[in-house]
């Protein structure tokens, strides 16, 4: 394989240069943008690829096929395609490149190889003539329903393939579709569609249908589906019973029959050629086996039993095993295993090794890796909310660290309110004649009520005094009704005060408000003083099973006569101006604005960039391609306005709409500088057990460690380190003490919708259990980027939060991202990193190129790139191979071989495996439910409400050891680690800061030392998230975030958990309740459960 090199873009620079400032882009630059071609096995990347020497006698996951003589084998390995005799031996590639190709299949006339393909940027199916490699032909041309898995027709006329569908989750099911494959017929190819065979189920439908194979006689097509009930996939479903069956499609009849199944399952349908017999895996006792099954009496005969483990627990998207084949005389079969090519004879069931060598190499691209500067001495806000300018557009006000300011024409902004007390300010809304704000405040004690303050500033009034979870507030045309919307109470927040969630009013100098209705969110009045809302309703059920529409619809004050305007696929919010004419509306991370004439049926609005780029119901213009959050309409609707980062954005919205004519345009910059939190004066931990986690990881047995204000000043031994005066001495005598931990990838709750608590339970279990960082990277910006400004300042307690802020999805949800060039790319990651993210979540866009053009656009704008292969083993390696900073979950394989080490080792891209949600099996978060009483665990029950905690951890699965998967997951992690791979912990939320624990036991089933444990959750981490100049070990100059252990978990491992104090950021805390010691008197946060005696019984 050739080295893969490439230059810069210029045109994609200066097209970025237009989107940096948030506007609507150019759209001729943009077109133009759009008719390049992106080559996958080129990619126009600012860094040159890495030439990777590859000598390997094994491999992982490694599809194969027999050829129609019996004379070679083809396998896949490590996306090139390899050719060797039956017998074994040297192997010649017939593939090579950074393209990845995969699942090759002999013709039956042994002149073709079909394969899957991702060289036109998607996985297709395509087919190249073996005797002139250089005539290959794309047999599908799907760019969103990809392809894998082809099997040739007897008559090599035809291929059958599984066409992959996704529902609103980015992995799903398949359907088993039919193409002409004919090559000496001279056709147009891309003209060619395909015809489906077997449907899925339904659109809703998430699980399993694929590995489509023609019987011998070219009459039916065996395949497999998951035959467990319902649609929703569920990961690590009971293999002990059936999760999936072969079955077969009759192609005369169009009839369906199920051939295997039962108990254990059956996957990988392979017929023999006399058309007897038909090989196929399942599981007997956890552990996959090679089975033939005579199609006659329907007798099952086990033939090997060591094969790797298939994936009948996890996605199986391009296949639950590797393809298999038999030889022409169907006397043996040859197939993959433990790393190995074997062939085995049907009638002694013996088992022979035939021997490979690949001599090659591989081009990978450098990681994307980032030095994030963990503890600025002063905030910049990044997320200030809510943005709303005066009717006469001379004052903005914005919530930023949980008060409202006002800014003026001068550029000075300053504090609203002048109100004493921590609660929390936001959603505010002018009144008509713009003399004063409503708002809603917030305490986690007294809820939400509603108030008012003059615009000019000063102290506020109670308006609406009755407690509530309020949010999306605005003010009717007339200043005499306020509209909101009123949530469910929830475990975040307080689960009181709840009932009856809905749209309400509230006219001025009522007793109370008004039910409105309970359909739709985002209210707001529009024109006759009818109320609108986004309604989305989906008839589905399960996650990921969104079938729904949004719609903007209106009512009248009672919620009657109810009537739909407008309507789009995957819109989040559709605003109409206060005339009438024009929607807003956000929709695949876009903004745009169209045109809404009366037409006495909804519309049907449009993504398009503009009335010349596409089809559009009425005038429609893409106004912002970084989309935006907290859209408004002026009062006049001649402008609308919306927030990218701290940047107020407005588009001027008139009769040249739809034309690109008008461009948004910077209104303000709202960001404040804020001195972050840091204690005064010195702390001197001495005689501690110390663990640095240092380059060489040293443990010092008698230690002391200097905190003065947050950075460690002194490390040493007791007698060589000064204790300076006045310093507060903490005599550690018989404890440990660690670096705290840092979780990788750490999902978790930062807001009930709008509501950002005071006390955030899950926060502060985290903290408890000496996790002081956290890095999630799926996470909604609105939400978690405040929460983070607002722990940096000192105004809530928790561990340090960074986040990418939402995904950049591939699959058609609300929360999709189509990514169709490097500009589409460079647009998203710009509104990320404004809004304070450090990494972008590149997570299962379906093209290849879609993914690469994503892994530049974070490079260019110096963000880590985390990616999600979805369980799916090849997505995984080319993830590695295009430049990622990490992948996160781990290998869905389990077990690795040296091409995979190899391979991989020689990058520098990390590994989250997310032990505590292993893919294939129980998982860690399994185990330690089985193995202890998590509801009773003094830290986490402290925080975490019995609500919440108890229905999970009380009742709980058992099962023997061989259905546990974590340690197999762990096991290739260490050998990964011990090559050079960064591996982390990553408890993906899973238990409020335990889970780290667990990760890191695991670790340990898996075979790591207690030392090699430790650093999967400190200095990893740290070095992998660019924040090892700051955290990840006990060093001079680091941040003080320490944790004080009552045990030695280089002794036992499991006395991680024993945690007394937690340190961070200087400031130090009792993890039993974490009140404030030696540093400040800061009282234990109290949560809406505590003290209620129903919640304290265990």
């Amino acid at each position: 394989m050739s080295k893969s090199t490439s230059s810069r873009s210029l045109l994609a620079a200066s097209i970025f240069v237009a989107c940096a400032g948030y506007p609507g882009l150019s759209h001729a630059a943009s077109e133009a943008m759009e008719t390049e071609v992106w080559d996958v096995a080129a990619p126009d990347y600012s860094v040159d690829a890495q030439t990777i020497p590859l000598s390997v006698t094994e491999g992982t996951w490694m599809n194969l096929d027999v050829s129609p003589d019996g004379s070679r084998i083809a396998f896949d390995l490590l996306g090139d395609v390899y050719e060797i005799p039956i017998t074994g031996g040297k192997a010649s590639p017939l593939l090579s490149g950074h393209a990845w190709e995969i699942q090759p299949q002999y013709s039956p006339d042994g002149r073709f190889l079909a394969f899957t393909s991702d060289r036109n940027g998607a996985d297709n199916i395509w087919v190249m003539e073996l005797a002139n490699p250089d005539n290959k032909q794309q047999i599908t041309h799907e760019t969103f329903r990809l392809l894998n898995n082809p099997s040739w027709h007897p008559s090599g006329d035809y291929l059958v393939a599984k066409k992959h569908f996704t529902t609103s989750r980015s992995l799903g099911t398949g359907e088993v579709w039919l193409y002409d494959a004919n090559l000496d017929a001279n056709v147009a190819r891309a003209n060619l569609s395909g015809s489906v065979l077997v449907e899925r189920p339904s659109p809703a439908f998430q699980k399993e249908l694929g590995e489509p194979t023609f019987s011998a006689d070219g009459k039916s097509v065996f395949y497999i589906q998951n035959t467990t009930p319902g649609n929703t996939f569920i990961y690590h479903e009971d293999s002990n019973g059936e999760v999936m069956a072969i079955k077969r499609y009759d192609l005369e009849q169009g009839e369906i029959s199920k051939v295997v199944g039962g108990a254990g399952g059956a996957v990988r349908p392979t017929p023999s050629p006399d058309g007897k017999s038909l090989a196929f895996v399942k599981r007997v006792r956890a552990a996959s086996r090679l089975f033939v099954l005579d199609l006659e009496s329907g007798q099952q005969t086990m033939l090997v039993d060591d094969l790797d483990p298939d994936m009948q627990e996890t996605w199986a998207v391009q296949g639950a095993y590797p393809t298999m084949a038999w030889l022409p005389d169907s006397s043996e079969i040859v197939y993959w295993s433990k790393g190995k090519i074997w062939r085995v004879n049907v009638d002694t069931k013996v088992s022979v090794n035939i021997p490979f060598e690949v001599v090659d190499e591989r081009s990978a691209y450098p990681a994307v890796q980032v030095a994030v500067d963990v503890a600025p001495d002063t905030l910049t806000t990044s997320m200030p909310r809510f943005a709303t300018e005066s009717p006469k557009g001379s004052t903005v006000v914005f919530e930023s660290m949980g008060k409202l300011y006002r800014q003026t024409a001068d550029g000075e902004a300053k504090r609203l309110t002048r109100d004493s007390g921590d609660n929390r300010e936001f959603s505010p809304a002018f009144s008509p004649d713009g003399k004063s704000v409503y708002f809603i405040s917030w305490t986690d004690q007294g809820l939400g009520s509603i108030r008012k303050v003059s615009a000019s500033g000063g102290r506020s009034k109670a308006v609406l005094t009755a407690p509530g979870h309020y949010v999306d507030l605005s003010v009717s045309s007339d200043g005499q009704t306020l509209l909101f919307a009123k949530l469910s109470g929830s475990a975040l927040t307080n689960p009181y005060w709840g009932k009856k969630p809905g749209i309400y009013t509230y006219t001025l100098g009522d007793d109370a408000a008004s039910f409105v209705s309970k359909r739709g969110r985002s209210p707001h009045f529009g024109p006759g003083g009818r109320i609108y809302a986004t309604e989305r309703v989906s008839s589905a059920v399960g996650r990921g099973s969104d079938d729904a529409s949004s719609a903007l619809i209106s009512m009248n004050h009672t919620g009657e006569d109810v009537k739909t305007h407008a309507s789009s696929p995957l819109a989040t919010v559709i605003l109409i101006s206060p005339d009438g004419k024009h929607v807003a509306y956000r929709e695949a991370g876009r903004l745009y604005v169209a045109a809404l004439p009366l037409t006495g049926r909804a519309i049907d609005l449009s993504s398009i960039a503009n009335n010349a780029s596409g089809p559009a119901a009425f005038a429609t213009e893409r106004v912002s391609a970084p989309g935006g959050e907290f859209i408004n309409w002026s009062a006049d609707s001649t402008h609308v306005s919306w927030s990218v980062g701290p940047k107020l954005m407005s588009y001027k919205v008139d009769e040249s709409l739809g034309t690109s004519t008008n461009q948004a345009v910077e209104v303000a910059d709202l960001s404040l500088s804020v001195e972050a939190d840091r204690p005064d004066g010195t702390v001197a931990f001495t005689n501690a057990h110390v663990v640095t986690m240092n380059g060489g990881r040293e443990t010092i047995e008698n230690g002391v460690v200097i905190v003065t204000e947050n950075r460690i000043t002194a490390v040493g031994e007791m007698g060589n380190v000064a204790i300076p005066e006045g310093a507060k001495v903490i005599d550690l005598a018989g404890k440990t003490l660690l670096p705290g931990y840092i979780d990788a990838h750490a999902h978790g709750p930062y807001a009930r919708d709008d509501i950002i608590p005071q006390n955030n339970w899950s926060l502060l279990a985290h903290l408890a259990l000496g996790v002081t960082t956290v890095h999630n990277p799926s996470s909604r910006a609105a939400q978690v980027f405040p929460a983070a400004e607002y722990q940096r300042a000192g105004v809530t307690l928790g561990p340090r939060i960074f986040s990418t802020g939402e995904i950049i999805y591939g699959a058609k949800s609300t929360g999709f991202d189509p990514i169709e060039s490097l500009d589409d790319a460079k647009a998203v990651v710009a509104r990320l990193k404004a809004q304070g993210a450090i990494s972008v979540k590149n997570y299962n866009q379906p093209r290849r190129a879609q993914r690469q053009m994503v892994i530049e656009a974070a490079r260019d704008a110096g963000m880590l790139v985390v990616a999600e292969g979805g369980s799916l083993y090849n997505l995984d390696m080319n993830l590695v191979a295009d430049g990622s900073t990490g992948i996160e979950h781990n290998i869905p394989t389990l077990n690795i071989y040296d091409d995979v080490r190899d391979f991989w080792s020689a990058t520098n891209v990390g590994y989250t495996p997310t032990l505590v949600v292993t893919y294939g099996g129980l998982t860690s978060e399994d185990r330690f439910y089985r193995d202890t009483e998590v509801w009773k665990h003094p830290l986490l029950s402290q925080f975490v409400p019995p609500t919440v905690l108890q229905p999970r951890s009380v009742r709980r699965v058992t099962s023997p050891e061989p259905d546990f998967r974590d340690d197999d997951a762990a096991a290739a992690a260490k050998e990964l680690m011990e090559l050079g791979v960064i591996v982390n912990t990553g408890a993906h939320g899973q238990r409020e800061g335990l889970a780290t624990h667990w990760e890191m036991w695991s670790f340990a089933e898996g075979g790591m030392s207690p030392m090699q444990m430790l650093s999967t959750a400190t200095i990893n981490p740290a070095k992998y998230l660019g924040m090892d100049k700051d955290l990840g070990s006990i060093e001079i100059g680091k941040l003080a975030d320490l944790q004080v252990v009552d045990g030695n978990p280089l002794e036992d491992v499991k006395a991680t958990d024993q945690i007394t104090h937690i340190m961070v950021n200087g400031r130090l805390y009792r993890a039993g309740d974490l009140a404030e010691e030696v540093t400040g008197d800061a009282p234990a946060p109290n949560l809406w459960w505590h003290g209620q005696p129903q919640h304290e019984i265990r």
